[in-house]
């Protein structure tokens, strides 16, 4: 069991991912912007981090940079509406571990499950 944050600023967005990874979690936690995901990530120290792009004051791959660099051990999904190959690489740069879009959501659970799930970005 994974304990996961998931950082989105659209509540229902936070519903939905939720619903699709809960079962994988021992506990999840939630934040509404990047700069809310440092802190959570700082208090809760989650295995997983499933990050929105688009987010005020601090977006998601600025973010994935700041928990990437200061909890080395926690894995950043970037999920995200836009299918931009050019903010999949600046995610992967930041650190995150793989992309998502939003309308597979499904493929969350095997990249949290999966043994080494880092510098590969899942197909859409």
């Amino acid at each position: 069991m994974h304990k996961i944050l998931i950082a989105d600023d659209d509540p229902r967005m936070r519903r939905m991912v939720r619903q699709v990874v809960e079962s994988l979690a021992s506990r999840i936690c939630e934040a509404a912007d990047g700069l809310e995901a440092i802190g959570v990530c700082a208090a809760e120290r989650p295995d997983w981090v499933l990050m929105d792009w688009r987010m005020k004051p601090m977006d998601g791959l600025r973010a994935t940079a700041e928990i990437t660099a200061r909890f080395p051990g926690t894995r950043v999904v970037l999920v995200s509406q836009y299918d931009d190959p050019r903010l999949h690489a600046a995610a992967l740069r930041a650190g995150a571990c793989a992309c998502v879009l939003k309308e597979n959501l499904s493929q969350l659970p095997a990249i949290i499950m999966e043994p080494s799930s880092t510098g590969t970005t899942k197909p859409a």
